[in-house]
C-alpha cells in the first residue's frame, strides 16, 4: 500500500467572481504547491466548494488553513486526512489500440470499471472514475499500449460518514 503524503482541504466559499484567483494567488505568494484543485458550485447557489490537495511533505496544512481563513470569501474549511475522506477522480484518455491490441485495452477498461467513450480506427478514448490510486494503476497498465492524450480532473472529496449505529436511548421504563 502506498504511504499517503497528501491532505485534502475542502473549502466552502462564497460563489463570487474572483474567488478562484484569490485562492490561487494566496498559494502562489506563499510558495504552496497545489497537487490537485477542483471547484464547483454546491447545492446552494450562494456557495462553491474547492477541493484542494496539498503534499504534506512540502506544505503544512495548518499554515494553509490559517492563510485561507484570511480571505474574505472563505466560509468554512475542512481538513481531510486520507483515512477520513472518500476521494474520487475522473480520467479521460485516448489510447493507441490497433486491431491487435484493442481487445486487451478494452479488457483493462472493463476490469477497472471504465467505459469506452469514443472509437477510431487505431485509437479508443476511455473514461474511468474512481480512487486516485486506482486510476494511477490503470494508467500504468495501459501506458505500454501508447497514451495519445490524458486528462484527469483532480480529486474531489467528502468526509467519511459515521459507521457506528447510534445507541438506543433507555427511558428508564420497564417493558
Amino acid at each position: 500500500m502506498r504511504t499517503p503524503h497528501h491532505h485534502t482541504l475542502t473549502v466552502l466559499v462564497e460563489n463570487r467572481s474572483g474567488v478562484l484567483a484569490r485562492v490561487a494567488g494566496l498559494f502562489a505568494r506563499r510558495g504552496f504547491n497545489i497537487e490537485s484543485l477542483a471547484v464547483a458550485p454546491t447545492d446552494d447557489e450562494r456557495f462553491s466548494r474547492f477541493t484542494i490537495v496539498v503534499d504534506v511533505r512540502e506544505t503544512d496544512p495548518e499554515q494553509i488553513t490559517k492563510q485561507l481563513f484570511k480571505l474574505v470569501n472563505v466560509v468554512k474549511i475542512t481538513e481531510l486526512a486520507p483515512a477520513d475522506a472518500v476521494e474520487r477522480e475522473l480520467l479521460l484518455a485516448t489510447v493507441t489500440a490497433d486491431a491487435e491490441a484493442r481487445s486487451a485495452v478494452i479488457e483493462l477498461v472493463d476490469i477497472f470499471g471504465g467505459g469506452i467513450v469514443d472509437v477510431g480506427w487505431n485509437q479508443v478514448s476511455v473514461m474511468l472514475a474512481g480512487e486516485p490510486a486506482r486510476l494511477d494503476d490503470f494508467e500504468e497498465l495501459v501506458r505500454p499500449y501508447g497514451i495519445t492524450e490524458l486528462q484527469r480532473t483532480g480529486r474531489v472529496a467528502l468526509a467519511r460518514l459515521e459507521r457506528q449505529a447510534p445507541r438506543l436511548r433507555t427511558t428508564g421504563k420497564a417493558s
